[in-house]
């Protein structure tokens, strides 16, 4: 008779933490660069076109991965762009405490995600499809799909903790921190109230050029100076030369625009 399939981690504490930890990050890498790619520049500023099946690639990792809607992610994100750091932006560190962003992302987040009239206002144009009704629009019968396996290939315990230590990071260090941070410490090249952190651009596949970004929302490189380094840049340039992206003008191109979404 076959033995039936082991989870992989069977072997000793060390290196059963390792591997736990490596696949955690790299599910939250996963998840980093579907969301900066297909969410925020894809979705949202529209400042790059994916083809078909690649756009729907990162849409099933966003869903087994984070839960998150796209359409309700991106509504959020264009009305923080719409009123950055004044009145009616949903997550403003100036506005509301660096410590009610940092700590309590998720829960404006949240808030403000489920208010049907902003979804429909900031993004009417994201009509749900079929994919949407089957799918996407079921984001904790992605989780639970996305934890479950987990559980398969480390085991059970193993694989809640993984998921545990991606949530923690990627709902409560990493999203926040572009939220919250980027918008209370770190450097300019334009005058506007984000900043650049170099650093966090690193793990959060350039999102912590977050300066930049709101000096050219439509830019799909965040990267200006030799010192910037956009992690998302070059998979956007491997996806252009193989013809599934088609991306807009960057921002040493366009210069610094207006923080609109259109």
């Amino acid at each position: 008779m076959h033995q039936a399939a082991r989870p992989v981690l069977e072997g000793d504490l060390l290196t059963s933490v390792i591997v736990m930890l490596l696949l955690s990050s790299a599910v939250t890498q996963a998840a980093t660069f579907a969301t900066t790619i297909y969410l925020h520049r894809c979705a949202t500023h529209r400042a790059l076109v994916l083809h078909p099946v690649v756009e729907f690639f990162f849409r099933f990792v966003i869903w087994m991965t984070t839960g998150l809607v796209p359409r309700q992610w991106v509504a959020v994100h264009r009305k923080h762009h719409a009123f950055t750091d004044e009145e009616g932006d949903p997550h403003s560190p100036l506005l509301l405490g660096f410590w009610s962003v940092q700590l309590g992302n998720a829960f404006h987040y949240v808030k403000e995600a489920r208010k049907p009239e902003v979804v429909e206002k900031y993004a009417g144009d994201l009509k749900p499809d079929r994919w949407d009704r089957v799918l996407f629009d079921h984001g904790r019968v992605g989780l639970l799909i996305g934890i479950a396996l987990l559980c398969v290939v480390l085991g059970v315990g193993w694989g809640l903790l993984a998921a545990l230590v991606h949530t923690i990071m990627y709902v409560f260090v990493l999203s926040p921190s572009i939220n919250g941070l980027c918008h209370y410490a770190g450097y300019k090249n334009f005058k506007n109230t984000a900043m650049n952190i170099r650093t966090l651009a690193l793990l959060t596949g350039g999102e912590g050029l977050h300066n930049n970004h709101h000096a050219a929302p439509r830019s799909p490189k965040f990267s200006l100076r030799a010192s910037e380094l956009d992690p998302a840049w070059p998979v956007i340039k491997l996806l252009t030369w193989l013809g599934l992206a088609k991306p807009y003008k960057t921002i040493e191109q366009i210069g610094p625009v207006s923080s609109s979404y259109s």
